[in-house]
């Protein structure tokens, strides 16, 4: 495998594994932006958290497609 592509996968794991471990903080404390910011976008209703899972669901499923689809690819 070319260093390109070694450093393209390793890219691609570390953003897959960072969004999959966001995603679970966010499940497991779901109003930590109120905590980390003392923000309250949502006004208390949690729609802003359930945003946030779908969008991190979305990047950690595309990362980690990305770097199996480059591990697969003939080198």
């Amino acid at each position: 495998m070319n260093p390109v592509r070694t450093w393209r996968v390793r890219a691609e794991v570390a953003i897959g594994l960072l969004s999959a471990l966001t995603l679970a903080a966010t499940l497991v404390w779901p109003d930590w932006i109120e905590r980390l910011t003392g923000l309250d976008p949502d006004g208390g209703n949690g729609a802003i958290e359930w945003e946030f899972v779908f969008a991190l669901v979305v990047v950690t499923l595309a990362a980690f497609g990305l770097a199996w689809r480059d591990l697969r690819r003939p080198s």
